[in-house]
């Protein structure tokens, strides 16, 4: 009776594992991504900091705020003969030359650099995703010319075209909304789309031969039905990838144009959005590294974290979205 009962409760196990529903790629992948404890610690570090950003308007203070008799106190911990120089706790991390909260503006600081990061990317990656599919897919002379066109704007050189634009557009209508904002993004997108459309493109051309291709077309499909409903679910696993490594390509684009003087434009207006930025506290840090170093070091630590968060994220999409990684679960 045992070996009988036994054998039932395999053969049941059995069938329940062939009626099973398979784990989807993504979720599968989601799985893999949460067992990387470098990408868990980067997408909470992220999390932390779009939270930050999204609730900027709790800040201790508003960034642009002064405080009279307050300029370039230190740090709350850091304690100085002159008591005007001396932290305070109502300054967690000083104040700037003309007494504006370090915290204050560090926080909203980080709305305007995320949004830098994910706005640009998500026209970089529509851009250049629509380029590759139409470049891969009808090949002949449209990849051609959109192959060619791509190696130009490949071959200029990033750095100087965002400067040229951030400068000779500055006082335009353009460069004033969103104080300069709406220009970057521009800027970012014009240059920055060809590495998703040569991957999204290489991915096609292996594709668009398979035997599902062939089925679509078999059925009646058009072909922006195929591109759209076929091609493209298939390419979005790098798509992710290189979009996550998207995000901090922009944040230190826009922290080295600030750095040098050419970024987002300093708000004036107390009820501004993006008042100001991490590059634009590195420009104001740069003058004041030795009586107040914390203006300067505050936004460059959160630059690097930020940065490092987002690598961690992108090598673990990398690996949790690769196939082969399955079978060395």
């Amino acid at each position: 009776m045992t070996q009988i009962a036994n054998q039932t409760t395999h053969t049941a196990t059995a069938a329940e594992l062939l009626t099973r529903k398979p784990a989807s790629l993504y979720r599968d992948a989601l799985r893999r991504l949460l067992r990387n404890h470098a990408s868990v610690a980067g997408l909470v570090v992220v999390g932390i900091f779009s939270l930050m950003a999204i609730f900027a308007g709790l800040a201790p203070y508003n960034a642009l705020e002064m405080h009279s008799g307050n300029s370039e106190r230190y740090p709350a911990w850091q304690h100085d003969d002159n008591p005007a120089k001396s932290g305070s706790p109502e300054f967690l991390l000083g104040t700037d030359s003309v007494g504006r909260d370090v915290l204050s503006r560090l926080i909203y600081g980080a709305r305007t650099s995320m949004v830098i990061g994910f706005v640009p990317m998500t026209l970089i990656v529509l851009l250049g995703t629509l380029i590759g599919l139409v470049s891969g897919f009808f090949g002949g002379w449209i990849d051609n010319a959109l192959m060619r066109l791509t190696d130009v704007v490949y071959a200029f050189p990033d750095l100087l075209f965002f400067i040229i634009v951030m400068t000779a557009l500055r006082d335009t209508p353009i460069g004033n909304l969103l104080n300069g904002l709406f220009l970057l993004f521009c800027a970012l997108a014009i240059v920055n789309w060809v590495g998703v459309a040569r991957l999204v493109r290489g991915q096609v051309l292996s594709l668009k031969e398979k035997e599902f291709v062939e089925a679509a077309r078999a059925i009646g499909a058009s072909n922006w039905q195929i591109m759209i409903k076929h091609l493209f679910p298939n390419t979005l696993s790098p798509i992710i990838v290189s979009a996550a490594f998207l995000v901090p390509q922009a944040i230190l684009t826009e922290a080295t144009l600030g750095f040098i003087g050419v970024g987002v434009r300093p708000a004036t207006d107390m009820g501004a959005l993006f008042p100001t930025s991490w590059g634009v506290m590195l420009l104001e840090g740069r003058s004041l590294m030795l009586s107040q170093p914390m203006l300067l070091m505050a936004p460059a630590v959160c630059i690097a974290v930020v940065l490092l968060s987002f690598t961690f994220i992108g090598d673990g999409l990398r690996d949790a979205l690769d196939p082969r990684q399955k079978n060395q679960r």
